[in-house]
């Protein structure tokens, strides 16, 4: 038995679209299609362009309770390492929507040891710009904002303007073929109901800095990128089996990771057996 999911011509190929706002060049008969079952590119830890390297930081407090020691009897030996491990993304979050990023993960918290009630986005440290307003649908709306916002926190029990959480695929592996593998295996059981995120993004363990210790995260993800994005284009968008919908990864602007998720929507297009 055949079926149709959709027949269109694309007149431009989709990873050649303007990035700043290449959804409203996708071709129209994508436009009704739910925005979970699209291919959408991420951004992971998108804020961490903006540590704060002054050492007025603390450690987060997610990070192990030996390297928070180390970090505050050897700070000048210790923080450099943390710097190059921690630091996600290059640019910041508007040079990365205009480079087609259309989904943003942020780590939010309070400073230990700070008697304010500001807020911080964090990994390893804590950045130098705090959260000004609380971010809530009601107020981004309030200034003409088109968001959707997706808290991995209880506090959405108490306000249904917001959004549930939005589960995210985290391997858990310093090696592109590892998490290629963890993947493939999580996308025999059947993909989530509605949004999710399948996060490309590398792990480094203590292990893996301590036998690259000339080395950064960034040049982990940008050895490992030709293997993952070759993964990537392998990839389906849609509700079956094995689709994938947002893909998030690390220095997204760095390579061709955005036009090549983008991409993946040709596949919308196309007759299906």
């Amino acid at each position: 038995m055949s079926s149709v999911v959709l027949s269109e011509v694309c007149e431009v190929p989709l990873k050649d679209l303007p990035l700043d706002n290449w959804m409203a060049h996708l071709p129209n008969a994508l436009w009704d299609i739910p925005l979970c079952n699209l291919s959408i590119p991420g951004s992971h830890n998108a804020i961490t362009y903006c540590l704060d390297k002054n050492d007025r930081s603390p450690v987060d407090l997610t990070q192990p309770d030996v390297l928070q020691k180390l970090d505050k009897y050897m700070k000048p030996l210790i923080r450099p390492f943390v710097y190059k491990w921690a630091i996600a993304q290059e640019c910041t979050v508007k040079e990365q929507l205009d480079g087609g990023v259309r989904y943003c993960d942020l780590r939010i918290a309070h400073r230990p040891n700070d008697s304010s009630t500001d807020l911080y986005f964090y990994h390893g440290v804590y950045t130098t710009i705090t959260v000004e307003v609380p971010v809530t649908l009601r107020n981004l709306w309030s200034k003409g904002f088109q968001v959707i916002i997706s808290y991995e926190h209880n506090v959405v029990n108490c306000h249904s303007e917001l959004w549930s959480h939005i589960p995210y695929w985290w391997a858990n592996k310093s090696k592109a073929e590892a998490l290629i593998e963890e993947f493939e295996r999580r996308k025999q059981s059947g993909r989530p109901a509605g949004f999710f995120v399948t996060g490309i993004n590398l792990t480094e363990d203590l292990k893996y800095i301590c036998s690259h210790p000339t080395e950064s995260l960034k040049d982990m993800v940008m050895s490992t990128y030709p293997t993952l994005l070759a993964w990537v284009k392998e990839q389906r968008p849609g509700s079956n089996t094995g689709s994938i919908n947002i893909i998030a990864g690390d220095f997204v602007t760095e390579s061709q990771f955005v036009p090549t998720v983008i991409a993946l929507n040709e596949k919308l297009l196309k007759r299906t057996s």
